[in-house]
């Protein structure tokens, strides 16, 4: 039996880039869930005849959220729904699904790289049929929906059994129970070469995936042991759990303290690496080595022939602006196409569905390319064990290569945290309004040769995105601001340092940077303003 729910608005619904993201005990509040996905649907003119994909990362609420979505598509006239068994289905696999089986739109319900549980964050992310984020102009209606909702229809029905793979029928809608694992395996072994790791593997190659007691477990002992041949236990933490068994499960050097621990120990294997909680980000690290996620993008997109996927072409490569432009040297040497876009993976579907990139990548651990329209942590490890494979080069080795041909970008993100929201949004307003008196000045060692807002003009669609603040040097160093998360709560003022060097290289990153991090607060004002002598956390 279908149901009007008469219910209230929530004012706190507006989406970010990767959707909505709260903390646990907001999503759970009554209607909360049901106002949000009602939403959606009546934004995009109603689901009657349609099929969408579902699934999550497991964490807390995933599970009783995606009964409610499934009876809200069943009443709303939706044709079919495709679920991950048990609930689960990765980001990167969700992409896939939606663009293997045509679909029209889904949802991902994840909070990428924040903790779990009851204390923790959820999140719900909404894919259109491209595969990849949904455009402002339809986040902008949706969150006007929200403020103006007043009833939701739900089926009133028990809970579907997800354990068993087959296909079921709620009311008139369709319910299919798929392995999301097989189709994500299939698509990375038409991508990789599979034959040559395992060689790599076989020949004594020892490895450690940390998957942090999130979604991608199961898919990396499935890859990496039971397919490609790592020893049995390379795959830790591998247990999904709903608040990842009390780990933040985001891979930098600060989160996987235990993964950075073994690889900076006399046991280290020869390879590290780890995902966050929905399986788009990746870290990657060698013996007593981190390859920062700037430099990653820049050293797979130098090695793509060595990718049978790839080996014949590829259109072109984007970054976000925060990202250290190592990866442009490498676009203009090898004379592809070069976009440097707004934070936010949506920028990067555009130009992958116009054919413009096939690799793109962020600051923030992220990589992908257009197999699929969202970041893929998986992908970019078996890029680098291909890479290994195809070398026969350490981690370590590949990476100082790669500096002694393009130079080294030294990089590094200064996070401040500013309690009052207000303090934060006039620093970088009064700072972008001083940026033409900086043209010309001199800080320490460092001239300034230009400084603007980052503006991006977007070749697609048209449409032009602020994002943030940049200083550039006469020696090519840079500086970008930007404001996270900014509300009542405060904001996260971003601070990216970036120094180029092309003759020797320097171990001590934090320190190289030290006078250019001084230049920052000089030139931001932090210190005066915040009070801050130092950043809240350097990543």
């Amino acid at each position: 039996m279908i149901k009007t729910v008469q219910t209230k608005p929530y004012t706190d619904q507006k989406m970010g880039t990767a959707g909505l993201r709260r903390k646990s005990k907001v999503a759970s509040q009554e209607n909360y869930v049901e106002n949000f996905v009602q939403s959606i649907f009546d934004a995009i003119g109603g689901v009657e005849g349609q099929t969408f994909i579902l699934g999550g990362d497991g964490r807390y609420y995933n599970k009783v959220a995606i009964q409610k979505i499934l009876k809200m598509a069943a009443a709303n006239g939706m044709k079919k729904v495709i679920v991950g068994q048990n609930g689960f289905i990765s980001t990167p696999t969700s992409s896939r699904v939606l663009l293997k089986n045509k679909a029209d739109g889904g949802f991902v319900l994840t909070a990428s790289h924040n903790p779990g549980g009851p204390n923790g964050d959820f999140g719900i992310k909404y894919a259109v049929s491209t595969g990849g984020q949904c455009p402002t102009s339809l986040s902008d209606k949706i969150y006007a929906n929200t403020l103006n909702i007043k009833e939701y229809k739900i089926l009133e029905t028990a809970d579907i059994d997800l354990s068993k793979i087959g296909v079921q029928k709620l009311g008139d809608m369709e319910i299919e129970v798929i392995d999301s694992l097989q189709d994500y395996v299939d698509m990375m072994e038409n991508i990789f070469d599979f034959e040559a790791i395992k060689r790599l593997f076989k020949s004594g190659f020892t490895f450690c995936f940390d998957a942090m007691n999130a979604v991608t477990g199961p898919y990396a002992q499935k890859i990496f042991e039971d397919i490609l041949g790592a020893p049995k236990g390379s795959v830790v933490n591998y247990v999904p759990m709903e608040d990842f068994g009390g780990l933040h499960p985001d891979p930098n050097l600060i989160y996987a303290k235990d993964l950075v621990n073994l690889m900076w120990s006399d046991k280290a294997p020869d390879m590290g690496a780890a995902n966050d909680g929905d399986g788009d980000r990746n870290m990657i690290l060698g013996k007593k080595f981190f390859v920062t996620p700037s430099d990653s993008l820049a050293i797979l997109t130098d090695n793509y022939k060595l990718i049978p996927a790839y080996k014949d072409g590829i259109y072109g490569v984007a970054k976000s602006a925060a990202t250290s432009r190592a990866v442009g040297r490498v676009a203009k040497a090898l004379n592809i196409g070069y976009y440097e876009v707004p934070t936010g993976w949506k920028y990067f579907c555009n130009l992958m569905d116009s054919k413009r990139i096939t690799f793109c990548g962020e600051e923030s651990f992220g990589t992908g390319s257009n197999h699929i329209r969202e970041k893929d942590g998986i992908w970019a490890i078996l890029f680098w064990l291909n890479i290994i494979a195809e070398t026969g080069k350490s981690v370590e080795e590949i990476t100082r290569e790669h500096w002694k041909k393009y130079g080294r970008s030294y990089y590094m993100r200064n996070d401040y945290e500013i309690a009052d929201a207000e303090l934060a949004n006039k620093l970088m307003n009064d700072l972008e309004g001083r940026l033409p008196s900086l043209e010309g000045k001199t800080f320490g060692a460092f001239k300034v040769s230009e400084a603007k807002p980052f503006i991006y003009d977007d070749p697609v669609d048209g449409s032009s995105t602020k994002n943030g603040l940049i200083v550039y040097f006469e020696d090519g160093s840079r500086i970008v601001y930007r404001l996270s998360g900014t509300g009542s709560s405060g904001a996260t003022l971003r601070v990216y340092l970036e120094r180029y060097e092309t003759k020797s290289f320097n171990e001590n990153v934090e320190k190289y940077l030290e006078p250019l991090a001084d230049v920052s607060r000089q030139i931001g004002e932090i210190t005066e303003r915040t009070g801050k002598t130092k950043a809240d956390l350097l990543t």
